[in-house]
């Protein structure tokens, strides 16, 4: 019988740095990303995979943190919310969150910039329900999502505009 690792050194690519990390074998994503490389972005919420506070984008697409063991991961692109503005200019996300009130306590914020942001990158341009559906899983306690909706659209706006 083999013994569970009591430790796994692996490297993870995170915001596109490759990142040498060791950690016990049965740690999520989102605690490796939380406690062993600092990340606190992502938020620990209900660590079930229904509020949606704790996405990152691995390979491109939305997946909760909380419910991706960090193992599972090695030589996969994972993008947390501190890898999304270029230096110190803000994505068009982060601009339309902050300036259409999209954010209020911002506790959600990070996985809706996240999981918005994976929706911008395949549609430039989506209806309003799409962005509904896209962000159906991502829970707000203080918006309404109405200026959550907006926040997006404003974004694609800005971004189509760019030529992002």
């Amino acid at each position: 019988m083999s013994a569970v690792p009591e430790r796994v050194h692996m490297r993870l690519t995170v915001n596109g740095e490759e990142t040498p990390v060791s950690f016990a074998p049965y740690k999520t994503l989102l605690e490796v990303l939380r406690e062993d490389l600092g990340l606190t972005g992502t938020k620990h919420g209900c660590e079930l995979g229904e509020c949606g506070a704790c996405a990152v984008l691995i390979d491109g697409e939305p997946v909760l943190a909380c419910l991706e063991l960090a193992v599972q991961c090695e030589g996969r692109d994972i993008q947390t919310i501190e890898g999304v503005a270029r230096g110190t200019e803000l994505h068009p996300l982060q601009a339309a969150f902050a300036d259409l009130g999209g954010s209020q306590c911002g506790y959600c914020t990070s996985g809706m910039v996240m999981t918005a942001k994976a929706l911008l990158d395949r549609d430039p341009a989506p209806s309003r329900e799409r962005i509904k559906e896209a962000l159906s899983g991502n829970l707000c306690r203080c918006t309404g999502y109405q200026q959550i909706w907006e926040s997006v659209e404003e974004a694609a706006r800005v971004m189509r505009e760019a030529g992002r």
